[in-house]
């Protein structure tokens, strides 16, 4: 009896310890990263051209051109950021296409209406140059994807807007804003919104980037604006619409710096 025992005890410590060998086998083994190398690879013309790959996106590329080279609009006159003291045809084009395309949807989901529109010369990425408007010269000149919001500002906060474009001395694109100062530039005399003067007390819907409106470009007037509304649309995608829209684009000229 005493042996039967002793051979059941041995059998058990033998099961206990298979059983945690196999515990162990199973467990998933985890990788660590002790060391990441990187090169920098220059791609450019130079490369050599590996044809199963070529051919593998020839037709992608086929059609991603197809799209871009589709004439949407006419310009029938450079439209150039760098041509312009306080103002350019091509900023005047941005900020009127970003009030007329924003507003009807501001509109219809606010029920209230944009009074102006500001945006950043730098923002311009390129010359819409004459001849055929493509859906590709909307990638060139805006390829950010940077979206429309409309900031709640006071007649306070238009006299700082006023102020910047003044001290900045960049042709930033505005729609219905109008900026009266002295012969240095150095006053703002009044402010005109939709040609009525801009009171301090009253409010004002203004369309702008979601860039500006997060205070990009120093515009800290629109950061604290404590009202925005995101229309959820691409001013890329705005200017797509505003091209297939209007068939010829307009060589608009307004002044919005007047010295009186």
């Amino acid at each position: 009896m005493v042996k039967i025992k002793k051979n059941k005890t041995i059998i058990s410590y033998f099961v206990f310890l298979l059983t945690f060998f196999i515990l162990i086998a199973c467990q998933s083994q985890k990788d660590i990263v002790y060391e990441v190398n990187a090169k920098q690879i220059n791609i450019n013309e130079k490369a050599e051209t590996v044809n199963a790959i070529d051919s593998f996106i020839t037709p992608y590329r086929y059609h991603i051109n197809e799209d871009l080279n589709h004439v949407l609009a006419y310009n029938p006159i450079d439209q150039d950021k760098s041509k312009g003291e306080w103002e350019t045809n091509i900023g005047n084009l941005f900020a009127r296409a970003t009030f007329e395309l924003s507003n009807p949807i501001f509109q219809k989901r606010e029920n209230k209406k944009i009074d102006g529109c500001i945006l950043n010369h730098g923002g311009i990425r390129s010359v819409i140059p004459k001849g055929n408007v493509t859906t590709r010269t909307a990638y060139e000149i805006m390829p950010f994807e940077n979206s429309i919001i409309v900031v709640v500002l006071k007649g306070s906060e238009i006299l700082n807007l006023a102020n910047f474009i003044l001290k900045e001395k960049k042709p930033h694109p505005l729609y219905g804003i109008t900026i009266f100062t002295n012969e240095d530039f150095s006053v703002v005399k009044k402010v005109e919104i939709q040609n009525k003067v801009v009171e301090k007390d009253n409010i004002y819907y203004i369309a702008t980037s979601d860039y500006l409106a997060n205070g990009g470009d120093n515009m800290t007037f629109l950061k604290n604006s404590t009202q925005k509304y995101d229309l959820d649309y691409k001013l890329r995608s705005l200017f797509i619409d505003y091209f297939t829209k209007v068939d010829t684009l307009p060589n608009i000229t307004t002044k919005h710096v007047i010295t009186e």
